[in-house]
């Protein structure tokens, strides 16, 4: 990667997350070949139902980062990304991309779109939109309107926040890919949207599936059961009961989708049947005490459910729901409430994030750009366990990870 950081200035009060990368660090974890820019934009969609009422429409502006492969100057100045906890506690961290730096001009870049859970925010998974744009991605990340820390500030926030989550998260991803193709935008000349895919955490995930075709199957009871009030319970399914995020039928567009966490396997809220059809190629990631999606009755179950050739499952055992957000910022540190939005009781997160850059990397290049040499690096063992207990004999570690390195991992693919 083309290294400007001398010429380049840091905001002093940004917090650096992550350490220097150590060589038993995953192959693919490493940066790619680009430069990365990042900005800010807004998307709005003028027409979506108003989940206040269901009866209205509204516009729907959407607050997004975006990363890029980027022509960088000696001018550049490496980003800083501010948002707020659960607790509205500011925080800034360093990027290592650069703040508005031009695009290049002229390649050819798959379209990823970050989606978060409930709550979070767009740059949650920062340190991943610049590692797959400096392997040749355009990167997206959301801020679902009604979602997020800044916007869900009460815990009376939070039931109009759930109903509008439940009904806008898979639009929301659908309707940018829509974006990206028609609209102009500091992008427009390198995005390559007929090779798209989602990575959603938890909420994000949920909404996933529906997008690639988990079509929803709410009832009066489920949605009773999160609290929404009985007339309400009563109609939303007729406006939440439906499929690839609201269409007839899947967007061809959509390569892959990743799935961190992904939320509703409990709640039987998406279609067994419809899972069972899904062709897109699929990544589940999860900790198996998981206790917000829950694991062998949640996403394990919804692995299971999901058709395809290409269906995959990396857990890391002993972990929760953290699978995928950065580590926790000081902000977060002054009560287990905030220190559980991003904290893990077993694994290190910055172990966890790197990781994901490599198995998500070698998912992607293989599924969505067809680069059959990085499906190699998708494990075909499901026990990462070398050590095989006779005079010290050892298997071979999996593909990209350096030897013993990949304890406690586990890889399925059916």
């Amino acid at each position: 990667m083309i290294s400007v950081i001398l010429f380049s200035s840091i905001a002093i009060s940004a917090e650096q997350l992550y350490t220097n990368q150590p060589p038993v660090t995953p192959e693919l974890a490493f940066s790619g070949a680009y430069d990365v820019g990042v900005t800010t934009i807004t998307a709005t969609d003028p027409k979506r139902l108003n989940t206040g009422n269901f009866i209205t429409n509204i516009e729907r502006p959407l607050l997004l980062e975006v990363w890029y492969p980027a022509k960088v100057s000696k001018q550049a100045t490496l980003a800083t990304y501010k948002n707020v906890t659960r607790l509205q506690k500011p925080f800034e961290l360093q990027g290592d991309a650069y703040r508005d730096a031009p695009a290049l001009e002229t390649g050819s870049f798959p379209l990823v779109i970050f989606s978060h859970g409930f709550t979070g925010y767009r740059t949650q998974m920062f340190y991943l939109g610049e590692h797959l744009a400096s392997h040749g991605y355009v990167v997206v990340g959301i801020d679902h309107r009604d979602s997020t820390n800044a916007e869900i500030k009460t815990p009376e926030d939070r039931p109009a926040g759930m109903i509008s989550t439940l009904y806008n998260r898979a639009r929301d991803q659908q309707f940018l890919l829509d974006y990206f193709t028609e609209q102009k935008s500091p992008v427009e000349n390198i995005v390559d949207t007929d090779k798209a895919a989602i990575i959603g955490h938890s909420m994000g995930g949920f909404g996933a599936l529906n997008t690639v075709g988990g079509c929803f199957d709410f009832t009066y009871k489920i949605l009773k059961d999160f609290g929404v009030p009985a007339p309400v319970a009563l109609v939303m399914p007729l406006a939440l009961n439906s499929c690839y995020a609201g269409r007839n039928e899947i967007d061809p567009r959509w390569k892959a989708v990743q799935l961190f966490a992904p939320w509703g396997g409990e709640y039987n809220v998406h279609s067994a049947e419809a899972m069972k059809n899904i062709t897109v190629p699929t990544l589940y990631v999860a900790g198996d005490q998981d206790n917000t999606s829950g694991f062998s009755q949640g996403i394990e179950k919804l692995y299971k459910q999901t058709g395809g050739e290409h269906n995959y499952l990396l857990l890391f055992k002993n972990a929760r729901h953290n699978i995928g957000p950065h580590p926790a910022p000081a902000a977060s540190f002054a009560t287990d409430f905030e220190l559980g939005h991003y904290f893990d009781p077993s694994w290190d997160i910055e172990t966890i994030n790197r990781i994901l850059e490599h198995i998500s990397l070698a998912f992607l290049d293989c599924h969505v750009k067809g680069d059959s040499a990085r499906c190699d690096y998708l494990p075909m063992r499901e026990n990462s366990q070398q050590y095989q207990g006779t005079l010290h004999q050892h298997r071979d570690p999996w593909p990209g990870f350096k030897h013993l390195w990949a304890s406690g991992l586990e890889f399925y693919r059916k």
